[in-house]
């Protein structure tokens, strides 16, 4: 049940769901005992007619009030049974109440209420006269049957709701491991860079000016890889199990020009817009950039409709980086996959912009269509180390 039914449409308290169920089972009763007293009465009564009437209004309020609900249906279904004369049945509104209790209650105000249910309705039928063995063998089995599914249909819902978290918990997971497996890369490359610029640094002590490249190199590279060694720690999960292969080299912001292209080859007509002033980011935060875009461009694709568009927009600020992508399509989840509800590719950009201390936001977008947006911090010590990466000279 989603989040929109629990709420009820058009500010009331049920959803459609509940009035069409309602109006559904309170017909079929009102139908049976309109025949039934046209065979055995000739017609039914004012009082009797009403009673059947109104007999499934409770059935309203089965999913937020469903201990009031049975009792105000058993209390009208009483008056029914006692107005007239009626054959041994279950009716679909008694049916439903039960059912509908039977999946949320515990079980023994399961048992007790089926007890209650048996006797109450077996009495008022044979209008407290002594019942046949059709009714006495009957009333008890339809309850008994009626709030088994119900019981049934409880634990079934459990299950699938622990297997939906148990998914999203394996979910986040791998996508931790994939982001230790990247910075794992990136770390490892300034270890390398580190270990080659001291060694060059030694095998040529004779000209200041080289060692001296060598040495800002070495300590920019030894800040970082402090730094991403330390994210990495954060991410990393006891018991992860090895990877089969290793990873091929990770892209970052300047590979962008790719995705787009690689999207509008795949039938997504999309544009990337580039503000601000470019510059080099730290490899993690360039990494992250570029996933949040092949994320939110694979899941446009597959949500956003045939004729839709995307854009994707990258804004270097002085203290952030900020990422737009969104698509005018009208498939519903768009550029978030499956929306707020859920989705593992959802959970695995909030994991990696949380990584950065940033925020993500998903959703539809006003104009149309669905939006992803998400801004990255950037320090200025981070764009200085970046830059230096990069062989460029601070500003």
């Amino acid at each position: 049940m989603s989040r929109d039914e629990r709420r009820g449409f058009d500010g009331l308290p049920w959803s459609r769901n509940d009035a069409l169920v309602a109006v559904g089972a309170g017909l079929l009763d009102l139908v049976g005992h309109l025949l039934f007293t046209a065979v055995v009465e000739g017609g039914t009564s004012v009082l009797g007619f009403l009673l059947a009437l109104f007999s499934g209004l409770p059935l309203l309020f089965r999913r937020t009030h469903p201990l009031p609900m049975f009792a105000a249906v058993l209390v009208l279904q009483v008056g029914t049974n006692l107005t007239e004369p009626v054959a041994i049945h279950f009716g679909a509104v008694l049916t439903v109440a039960l059912f509908s209790l039977a999946r949320v209650c515990p079980i023994r105000v399961t048992v007790a209420t089926m007890a209650v249910t048996s006797v109450v309705t077996v009495l008022t039928q044979s209008h407290f006269r002594m019942p046949g063995w059709d009714a006495v063998v009957a009333a008890p089995a339809s309850s008994l049957l009626v709030a088994g599914a119900g019981l049934a249909v409880s634990r079934w819902q459990r299950e699938v709701a622990a297997n939906r978290r148990l998914l999203a918990d394996r979910a986040v997971a791998e996508e931790r491991r994939r982001i230790a497996r990247e910075l794992h890369d990136i770390v490892a490359h300034h270890i390398t860079t580190m270990q080659l610029m001291a060694g060059g640094a030694r095998a040529n002590l004779a000209d200041p000016e080289v060692v001296r490249d060598a040495l800002i190199t070495l300590e920019s590279s030894g800040r970082l890889a402090l730094r991403e060694m330390r994210q990495l720690l954060d991410v990393l999960r006891a018991g992860d199990e090895p990877d089969a292969a290793p990873p091929s080299p990770q892209p970052g912001a300047d590979d962008l020009g790719r995705l787009v292209d690689d999207s509008r080859r795949a039938g997504l007509p999309t544009e990337l817009t580039v503000h601000g002033a470019p510059r080099p980011l730290p490899p993690t935060l360039g990494l992250t950039v570029f996933r949040l875009v092949q994320e939110a461009l694979t899941n446009a694709r597959k949500y956003a409709g045939p004729a839709a568009r995307a854009t994707v927009r990258l804004t270097y600020r002085q203290d952030a980086v900020v990422v737009a992508v969104r698509d005018d399509g009208t498939g519903g989840a768009g550029a978030g996959g499956a929306g707020e509800s859920g989705g593992h590719g959802l959970i695995g950009m909030r994991e990696r912009v949380a990584l950065h201390g940033g925020v993500l936001t998903c959703g539809p977008h006003p104009d149309g269509g669905f939006a992803v947006l998400a801004e990255l911090p950037l320090t200025a010590d981070e764009t200085a180390e970046a830059e230096l990466q990069h062989g460029e000279v601070p500003a």
